[in-house]
């Protein structure tokens, strides 16, 4: 336990993560809330007056023991959990809720923070200090610290139950998502998968001691499965499955889960004198209110929609045309698509596959990196990992300076929940004179090696690649003096921009031919394959553009809205998507239950924000087009406004400085398709 307790004794400061025993995490959560109680209690016991430095910059330093144990364990328990882990979770999850309520609540310590923040205008504060000081008053203030004595225990009983459900929720899901195998041994039901994917499915099925294939709910398993196996039933099968993960009826059903955490929000809010959950959400983002994000999505939707119609006719009568099918059904729209894309444009994964070696991408990244930001990533082997199949690397600058250390973790385990995401193992922050700096992590689920072929990227998994290593260069190149501050501690609505803003290099032929070489003859991606990249980069958007609207709204719909009448959650989402859905509904199907980004991760009230920070992506890339795509003047008014700003200013005004005006939503509707360049 010892080993989570103090200052690792490691290089850089790293988590030493082969030391670490299960056993050692609850021990060490309960010492360190101990310790970060007695900071805390320092702080409001000081008999000098409360200042700026003894009271808010003292508490923002508080903890740090805490957080970075935290960082860890709740990291592994996304990227390398297993039921003792999940188990330790519920155990520390409610002990953080009540020490986080501790303090929160504590009216002492409120007390000392209104008194600095009454005097605001008279401390002279910097634009990071006077952003902080308001931080913390709110991160009271919405709270509970002005609640009644009675209300601030019903917050409390709300947020532990909360934090409950919403790990019961993410477990839920990853254990549906791992229930479930397509288990085939007649070679005929794999016409139309791509060898790689027959090959893995083959490789997991001798990993179970069975005979024949096996596909899953993973991604790398799923997507190639419903986008070419040719077996329709199958592909029903699967779609099927997917689509009633947690919506079963069973020990897993996430129905009563998500509506009672609905219904929670919503008292919570109301509690602190908001509306609704997303009142309360959006006062702290770029939107700032619920209306301003509903006429966002329904300006957008107005814009997509007859685009949309447009292609699932299309799609529709082209899937008559080639098989006769009467309806399009939701299994068969990924499955046509490529067929109609291959048509259109002669291009199809398979064959740009590869060109895009796991390796060669990654290292296109640090070089792109390199080029913007001066950057450099050498892969070191000192460092410890909680995988083998982690790689870990020293980041420098132009001046061999330590910058960052980046974690690289890119297979699906069984521990491992799906999707892409960024983390961070430890902030950056100043303190007494060091700069210290972050370690960051990008954690992705692409196909395994195999016996006879390197681990080959999707073109949509290169930029799912470059999407998350955005996200990561935002940490990696924080310079803020607060940790609360740093990195990707931003708005929800602006912490997709940097992230998104990095694929735009993906379709690029100069940033292309640093790293898309053929893993065989090395040969660079041919022009005409670059050109249909670009061309197809719009096909199908006016879909794509309303299945991600669908998503916001759904979420708006559920904390928007007193959510209080909502009996049947089935009912309740269908008529949320009645504006955006182009396929027949599937009855046995219920996204709301397994949808993790808003009942279980962070994006309830914000998944608006994809599309609001495509608008503020496309509007920056632009600028760099028009300048160069490597133009190192752009590059450095991007990293000196934006990256290594974090949440120190309100995100308008680092945008503005950045660009020199505000985003206009232009550079993305042309980059779609929706309006004429």
């Amino acid at each position: 336990m010892e080993i989570l307790t103090s200052t690792f004794n490691t290089k850089y400061n790293t988590a030493p993560f082969s030391q670490i025993k299960l056993e050692d995490y609850k021990p060490a959560f309960i010492e360190n809330i101990a310790a970060a109680k007695a900071e805390i209690d320092a702080i409001i016991n000081n008999p000098v007056a409360p200042t700026f430095e003894n009271t808010i910059e003292a508490l923002d330093f508080s903890g740090n023991a805490l957080d970075r144990l935290s960082s860890i364990f709740f990291n592994l328990n996304s990227a390398e959990t297993c039921d003792e882990m999940q188990k330790i979770a519920q155990e520390v999850s409610p002990l953080l809720t009540e020490f986080s309520n501790d303090i929160t609540l504590n009216e002492a310590l409120f007390q000392r923070i209104k008194t600095v923040y009454e005097q605001k205008n008279s401390l002279n504060l910097s634009p990071e200090q006077a952003t902080l000081l308001d931080k913390k008053f709110k991160s009271f203030s919405r709270n509970g610290a002005l609640l009644s004595e009675e209300d601030k225990l019903k917050l409390r009983e709300i947020d532990t139950e909360l934090a409950k459900l919403k790990l019961t929720f993410s477990e839920n899901v990853l254990a549906e998502t791992n229930n479930y195998q397509l288990h085939l041994t007649n070679e005929a039901d794999l016409k139309g998968l791509p060898e790689g994917a027959i090959e893995a499915a083959s490789a997991l099925a001798k990993s179970k001691d069975l005979e024949g294939w096996i596909f899953t709910l993973d991604f790398p398993s799923y997507i190639p499965f419903v986008t070419y196996a040719d077996n329709r039933e199958l592909r029903k099968e699967i779609a099927i499955a997917a689509g009633k993960k947690a919506f079963q009826n069973n020990e897993f059903d996430n129905q009563s889960i998500a509506l009672k955490i609905a219904k929670l929000r919503f008292g919570r809010a109301n509690l602190l004198g908001y509306e609704t959950h997303s009142h309360f959400v959006l006062e702290e983002r770029m939107a700032q209110h619920p209306d301003k994000v509903k006429s966002f999505l329904n300006d957008l939707l107005t814009k997509a929609k007859p685009a949309a119609e447009k292609e699932f006719a299309e799609l529709s009568a082209f899937a008559k045309d080639l098989d006769g099918i009467e309806q399009l059904e939701k299994w068969d729209g990924a499955y046509y698509a490529e067929k109609l894309k291959q048509k259109l444009f002669n291009l199809d994964d398979e064959k740009l596959k590869p060109y895009f070696q796991l390796e060669n991408v990654l290292n296109g990244a640090f070089t792109i990196a390199n080029k913007l930001f001066g950057l450099i990533f050498t892969e070191v082997f000192d460092i410890d990992k909680y995988h083998e199949e982690v790689t870990t690397y020293e980041v420098k600058d132009e001046f061999g300076e330590l910058v960052a250390i980046f974690y690289a973790d890119f297979f699906p385990r069984k521990g491992k929940r799906n999707g892409a995401w960024m983390t961070s193992f430890k902030s950056q922050y100043i303190k007494d004179g060091v700069n210290e700096r972050p370690h960051i992590s990008n954690v992705c689920n692409f196909t395994k090696p195999t016996a006879t072929k390197p681990s080959l990227l999707t073109f949509n998994e290169v930029t799912t690649l470059f999407h998350e290593f955005g996200h990561g260069l935002h940490g990696m190149l924080a310079n803020t003096i607060y940790p609360s501050l740093s990195g990707t501690s931003v708005y929800w609505d602006f912490v997709e921009l940097p992230s998104q803003v990095m694929e735009n290099w993906c379709y690029e032929p100069e940033a292309l031919a640093l790293f898309a070489k053929h893993y065989e003859t090395d040969e660079i991606i041919p022009q005409e394959y670059v050109d249909k990249i670009k061309e197809s980069a719009s096909f199908q958007e006016g879909m794509a553009t309303l299945r991600q609207l669908s998503f916001g709204i759904l979420d708006m719909a559920f904390h928007s809205n007193n959510p209080n009448a909502i009996t049947d959650i089935k009912a309740f989402e269908k008529t949320a998507f009645e504006g955006t859905s182009l396929y027949p509904d599937v009855a046995e199907n219920c996204m709301s239950v397994s949808f993790s980004h808003i009942f279980a991760g962070g994006y309830s009230s914000g998944y608006y924000s994809y599309k609001w920070a495509e608008v503020l992506d496309a509007d920056a890339f632009a600028y760099f087009q028009e300048k160069g795509i490597f133009n190192k003047e752009v590059a450095t008014k991007f990293k000196d406004n934006v990256l290594s700003k974090g949440g120190t200013e309100l995100p308008m005004e680092l945008y503005k400085r950045f660009r020199g005006q505000e985003p206009k939503a232009d550079a993305l509707l042309k980059r779609a398709g929706l309006i004429a360049s």
